[in-house]
Parts: C-alpha cells; structure tokens; sequence
C-alpha cells in the first residue's frame, strides 16, 4: 500500500465528521479493476442524496397530501414554511431568524434581489443608473442583471471581481458578485468587496451558490445588503430544489420587489386589488410555494444538526489540500494545471484542473466510478463535499485519474 494510500486511511480515522457519512445514500458502484466504491466529486452541482429523506417525502406525498390534503396548508405547516426553512438556513450563512424566506429560483431571487437593490439605492440617491456585475459569473446570472438593467433605466458594466472597487463610483446603484466562481473555485473577498460598495454608497447582491453549506459565510457580520443561492448543491435538497432569498433586517421596511404576489401581502387571503407587502422578509415571497421540494429540502438540512460550518471548512481545506498532494503525486507531469487558488483564503470547495481532452477524460473517469463534471471548454471540476467524503476516496479519484491521464499517453 502507497503511503499516501496509508495517509488517507490515518486521515480518516481521525475525521470528526466523518459519522456523517452513513446519514447520505452514496454510490454503491464500483471500479471493476479494484472493487472499490464509487467516488462521488460533483457535490457542487447535485448534492447527495441525505438517508432521512425519501420516507419523510413519503408521508408528505401520502399522509399530508393524501389524507390530510388542503388541512396540511395548518395543521402541517406548509404556510409557514419558505420562512421557517429559512430560519434553518440562516446559521449556515452567518444570519440571524427572520432574514431568510426559501422559495422560487436561484434566478428568480437574483431578478428579485438586484432590482430591489437599485431601488433601495434610489432611495437615497435617485440619479444612480449603474448595475456593476461579475463579468465571469455564471451565464444566468449575467442574463438576470441585464434583463434588471433594463428594467430600471441603468446601465450594466461586467468586470471581474478584482476590478470592482476601481469602477465603483457616484453612478453604481448595484452590485451583483459570486461569493466563489463557478468554474475555479476561486473564493472572493466579500468582507473587502462589500465594504468597497458600501463606500461607494451602493448595494450589493451576493450569489452563495457555491459557497453556502461549504465555507463560512457571516452575512450578518459583514452587513451584507442582500443575498441568494440555492439548496441543491452543498445542502444536498435534491435536483431543483427551491433557492433562498436574504434580505438584511434593517433594510426589510424599505425592501421593494419586482415580483409581488399574493403570498407576500399582508393580508394573502385578503384578496385585494392594492399590494400591500408583508412586514419583514416574507416580502421576498411570490406565489405558492413548491411544497413537495421545499419539504425534501428540510428533511435534507437535519443532516446539519450536531455540525458547524467551521468544522466543514476544516475539512473542505483538508480535502483539497490532500487531493492537490495526490494529484501532484500520481499524475504525469505537466498534463494537467490547476486553476484552483492555492491559498485557502482564495479557495472555495472545489478543484478545477485545466485538461487539453477534459471532455474525454471526464467521461473515463466517470466509467470507473469517479464522479466529476466537465466544463468547456478543457476543466475537470472536482467538488468536495465534507459531509460525505473522505480522504479515501479523494486518494482513490487522484490514484483513477493518473491512471486514466497514463493510459492516453501510451
């Protein structure tokens, strides 16, 4: 056995987490060659599958909605529940209750959150006609603040994050940024870059995709304006499950979105013809909520209990760092480059390796049971999701690649 092989191992009996394991349904496929199980790295795009959860949808779908139907909106608290889940999300981003309601898109919640941004700007400062934006954010993102641009009369200018304090000026109404880039995995500065539009006098949206459930976060303490992201990635509450909305508590009075609806008034069931919003973040609600998905994504989120988020970027860390040190260590030279920061400041949960045949490569690696993705135009993207993964496996998915990356040398 290699020592790295035996490192792993060592690693692994000393992981705190690493009971969390069994609460996950994980691929039980295996490499033909070795027998061993499949290594699931693509975390950052579909969670894992948490044990708890299909029985708990199974009495939503059977008892709630088969026998309790229309009473369950009460007596199932299915009312309260974009808030409540919200509550559950709050401490894995840095927030206090009542600043968080989960439902409709990640898309949806960035049009939402970057219009009410420009409108609480101009609130103060009404000439402000700017929307600054990531310019290697993930495409939607990129489409949403355009369509919001136009929608408010401003003017959209992409730049990449480090560029941001330097155009930041007496126009910017807004500023739409990724906590960690998509493709990457490079962490940016929030603390930094929120203080930076703060001084300028605008506000600023930040997109958690990538990093919430994965890295702390401390929206709160960083008074960050607003923010969004979604649930199926690093909080594992299934394919499409609903995103969130955060909305800071001292700007929730004066918080107008572009989307109203019958579940954010006042009085829902009022059915007036008037908008009138709902007091605190319950106005960042739209029309019914997905029942079926919202309730699998709380059953989904008791895999956090007993855990905290620095413990899991302890591990995230530890993770990489391991899987940097094997890659280093298996793979030919120079057949692959990191694009992933180094630094743990600058590094989110996930490695990208820039591979000349990535398409290729990923699907080989795929056929022997290590699970990435593939992004165009030449990155192999690795997520680490500490909860379910250990150093074993990220040994094991360095050991297949170089085996993999050999074979097409030969």
């Amino acid at each position: 056995m290699s020592e790295l092989r035996i490192r792993a191992k060592e690693l692994d009996g000393a992981d705190e987490l690493a009971a969390k394991r069994v609460e996950f349904v994980l691929d039980s496929a295996s490499d033909g060659a070795s027998g061993s199980a499949g290594v699931y790295l693509d975390g950052n795009s579909l969670g894992a599958l948490p044990a708890a959860v299909p029985a708990r949808v199974a009495d939503v779908v059977g008892r709630q909605w088969g026998e309790l139907r229309i009473r369950s909106w009460t007596e199932s608290g299915w009312w309260t529940a974009p808030e409540r889940i919200g509550d559950r999300i709050a401490p894995l981003v840095g927030a206090a209750a009542g600043q968080i309601v989960v439902g409709d898109s990640t898309s949806v919640n960035v049009f939402k959150a970057v219009v009410g941004a420009v409108r609480l700007t101009r609130l103060a400062d009404p000439g402000r006609d700017e929307i600054v934006v990531d310019a290697t954010t993930f495409p939607t993102d990129g489409y949403i603040a355009e369509s919001a641009a136009r929608m408010t009369g401003c003017t959209l200018r992409p730049v990449t994050p480090d560029q941001v304090p330097g155009v930041l000026g007496e126009r910017t109404a807004a500023v739409l940024l990724n906590h960690v880039d998509y493709r990457s995995g490079r962490l940016h500065d929030l603390p930094a870059l929120t203080a930076a539009v703060h001084a300028a006098g605008a506000r600023v949206v930040w997109d958690l995709c990538h990093s919430a459930g994965a890295l702390p976060v401390d929206l709160d303490g960083h008074g960050v304006d607003l923010a969004v992201g979604c649930t199926y990635k690093y909080l594992n509450g299934g394919p499409g499950s609903p995103a969130y909305l955060y909305v800071r508590e001292e700007l929730q009075d004066r918080f107008d979105s572009p989307l109203p609806g019958w579940n954010s008034h006042a009085e829902p069931f009022g059915m007036r013809p008037d908008y009138e919003p709902a007091p605190g973040a319950l106005r960042g609600r739209v029309g019914t909520p997905d029942i079926l998905s919202m309730l699998a994504l709380e059953a989904a989120l008791d895999v956090w209990d007993g855990v905290s988020v620095g413990q899991v970027r302890a591990k995230s860390l530890a993770l990489t760092d391991f899987f940097l040190e094997c890659v280093t260590a298996y793979v030919p030279d120079g057949r692959v480059a990191c694009l992933t920061p180094l630094a743990h400041a600058e590094r989110g949960s996930q490695i990208a390796l820039r591979c000349p045949d990535a398409g290729d490569v990923m699907r080989r690696l795929i056929e022997r049971g290590v699970v990435g993705d593939f992004r165009h135009p030449d990155v192999l993207r690795f997520g680490f999701t500490p909860l379910y993964l250990g150093f074993a496996d990220v040994e094991r998915a360095a050991r297949v690649l170089a085996e993999v990356l050999a074979a097409d040398g030969d």
